[in-house]
């Protein structure tokens, strides 16, 4: 009896489609809550961290290399503690941040009570704090760059007003939206016109939950691949360069790096015994681009400053390009003034043949699969 109830196709429940749709609501609005009270969190512990370094200062010498060294000195010791998020360039920004948005009543002032004795516990302290700072931590950097007190103060009030994101607002500034508003004979339409979420600025939930500067202040790691092909890609190409011989070494895919306030992700880093050199792999699913050339002498060049050790030569960059109807793989090499060396890299480095032909005939057994399963 069992097997013939089985074999009867269920039917629709009723209103079904409607319970999907409130799920997927909630869901939705729950991870962004989520996500924006720890961006919030995040926010003031920053701004605590600001003050801390400046009441610090002050009690002590008072000479610009004095807060250098310190700064310098805390960034090694929170992140050999803390992980990533404490770099100096970071600790300066949290120190910039509680110099130039000051709390117009203080921390210290709200928390004491009337007769002065007792103290509101830490976690009040950081209450009030979180309530002084609405936006993300993201925007506040960006506004770091403005320098005008007033276009500073219009940023962030319309930012507010109009609940830009972070693109947005750097769209707003880069296009100096406030010089032309204070221009404008009609304000008010100006406003109302330019300030306009763009298709390309809007943040779904998933850019919200994976912001890096969320993850980072959270340790926790940050590997993804915009899409399923790349992923594969990525995985395959990895196995294949770990294949050829013992002169490629695995260190990391999708490595981080900061340049200025942008995130990048750098696919694939290897390093080549032989050459003794790092390796900087970025695949392309589209067309490859003059931008992408760029892109990767910009890799380089960070590679070279930060990853490279002393006794290591430049890095080298490949860029890989996957296209449905073809594949290209083409090398970066940056910054080899000896030809000696660019001899001796073109020798010892794959062919770019070898690596295209693998390319291309990956993503085709990759596309089969897929097709292989939808057919099932």
């Amino acid at each position: 009896m069992s097997s013939d109830f089985a074999s009867v196709p269920s039917a629709e429940p009723p209103h079904y489609d409607r319970l999907i749709a409130e799920l997927n609501h909630l869901l939705e609005t729950a991870r962004r809550t989520s996500t924006r009270a720890i961006n919030a969190v995040m926010t003031a512990t920053y701004w605590k961290i600001g003050r801390c370094i400046v009441e610090y200062e002050q009690k002590g010498a008072r000479r610009a290399a004095y807060g250098e060294e310190l700064l310098e000195r805390l960034a090694r010791d929170l992140t050999a503690r803390f992980g990533r998020g404490f770099s100096l360039r970071n600790l300066r920004n949290f120190r910039t941040f509680y110099l130039e948005w000051p709390i117009r009543q203080t921390v210290s002032a709200e928390s004491e009570k009337s007769d002065g004795a007792i103290q509101q516990t830490p976690s009040a302290d950081l209450r009030v704090v979180v309530r002084s700072f609405p936006l993300p931590w993201s925007h506040y950097v960006r506004l770091m760059a403005v320098k005008d007190e007033h276009a500073r103060q219009f940023y962030e009030t319309e930012a507010l007003r109009g609940g830009w994101s972070e693109r947005q607002l750097d769209r707003q500034i880069s296009t100096l939206f406030y010089e032309r508003t204070a221009l404008s004979r009609n304000k008010e339409e100006m406003l109302i016109k330019e300030a306009k979420t763009r298709p390309a600025e809007r943040v779904n939930v998933d850019d919200e939950v994976k912001d890096p500067l969320v993850l980072e202040f959270l340790g926790l790691k940050d590997e993804y691949s915009e899409s399923d092909l790349e992923e594969a890609l990525l995985l395959h190409l990895e196995g294949f360069l770990l294949e050829l011989g013992e002169n490629f070494a695995f260190i990391g895919r999708q490595r981080r790096l900061r340049i200025g306030d942008e995130w990048y992700r750098v696919d694939l880093l290897f390093f080549h015994r032989r050459l003794r050199c790092l390796i900087v792999i970025d695949l392309k699913i589209g067309k490859l681009t003059h931008a992408d050339a760029g892109q990767m002498h910009m890799y380089l060049n960070y590679a070279r400053e930060h990853w490279m050790q002393e006794s290591e030569n430049p890095p080298v960059g490949l860029i890989l390009c996957s296209e449905p109807n073809d594949a290209l793989a083409q090398y970066a090499l940056e910054g080899l003034s000896n030809k000696v060396l660019a001899r001796e890299y073109s020798l010892a480095l794959p062919e770019p043949k070898l690596l295209t032909d693998e390319l291309a005939k990956t993503r085709r057994q990759l596309e089969a699969r897929k097709i292989e399963g939808r057919g099932n």
